[in-house]
């Protein structure tokens, strides 16, 4: 399974986690996370995705992107990260992964959104 098949799982694992969508109930924003070279694009309403894209879409905006490579995603998503590898921001600092735009939506609800990104870790590494 590709990173950004991995990822391409985000609605059902977040439509899994009730405690999750509930601390994101007052969480309403468009975001862009790119997984490699493959943009995905999250509407989130009320802390539930209300849209899930993936791929390019012309004109479409987003209020931030996070983007980071495959190996970045890979490792972050381990089920035991190693450090440097566990959170958005220790990515960026090292370089593999890259934030913009609008942060105010993000660091609102910095938590919500970091363990939404780490959803992905409940997978076993074969699928």
């Amino acid at each position: 399974m590709t990173p950004a098949d991995r990822f391409a799982r985000l609605p059902d694992l977040l439509a899994d986690d009730a405690d999750l969508q509930r601390r994101g109930r007052w969480v309403t924003v468009d975001c862009r996370i790119d997984v490699g070279e493959q943009p995905f694009f999250l509407g989130l309403e009320n802390g539930a995705l209300a849209a899930f894209e993936r791929g390019t879409r012309l004109m479409r905006s987003s209020a931030f992107t996070i983007r980071a490579d495959e190996e970045a995603w890979m490792q972050h998503w381990q089920a035991m990260p190693a450090p440097g590898w566990h959170d958005l921001f220790a990515l960026t600092k090292r370089g593999a992964a890259s934030m913009e735009g609008d942060f105010r939506p993000l660091l609102q609800n910095l938590q919500f959104f970091k363990d939404v990104l780490a959803l992905p870790r409940r997978l076993s590494s074969e699928g």
